[in-house]
């Protein structure tokens, strides 16, 4: 006797046995392991989220009790964001407000995590950054060589944050320092 083949699962075929994952534990598995790698903001979770197509209510229950129990604090990742990227990159407080705003932190968060940067850090930063790059082998006298210095090196503040009048004094006072 020759059976007709079977169209579709059947009872005991294993089809019905795969079980849907949590969508609560696998929004979970993903921020953890988002977390472990570098602190984050809540919006960088939400979109990574997102990415991998976690039911929007879901995500914001699980972003939320993270929030609870303090693994997600979007004011402390905005103060060590901060103190971290002027450090290292030597960023001027309007660069950190728009690297903050690209996080998702903006307001009073943001405000109190750039309250850390006094106008004394920004300017000792600025003309630390402009000793690093001064060529102190240049023809200042020649005001061509002079000029194409000052726009390099004001430049090169601007793109880290820093006010015009603020770069031009620190890179006036660093080429008028040279002997």
């Amino acid at each position: 006797m020759v059976s007709s083949p079977q169209r579709g699962p059947t009872a005991g075929s294993g089809a019905d046995d795969a079980v849907e994952p949590d969508p609560h534990e696998v929004a979970r598995a993903i921020v953890l392991r988002q977390l472990t790698s570098a602190p984050k903001s809540r919006l960088q979770l939400e979109r990574k989220l997102a990415e991998r197509d976690v039911p929007q209510e879901v995500a914001t229950a699980v972003l939320d009790r993270f929030e609870e129990v303090q693994l997600i604090d979007d004011a402390e990742f905005a103060r060590m964001w901060v103190r971290s990227r002027a450090h290292t990159k030597g960023l001027a407080g309007r660069a950190l407000e728009r690297e903050l705003a690209d996080k998702g932190i903006t307001g009073d968060v943001a405000a109190d995590a750039l309250a850390q940067l006094t106008v004394e850090d920004e300017l000792a930063a600025a003309r630390t950054m402009v000793e690093r790059k001064l060529k102190t082998d240049a023809d200042y006298a020649d005001r061509s060589v002079r000029d194409k210095h000052t726009r390099r090196l004001v430049g090169m503040l601007a793109r880290k944050g820093y006010p015009p009048s603020l770069a031009f004094q620190v890179v006036s006072e660093a080429i008028d320092a040279i002997p």
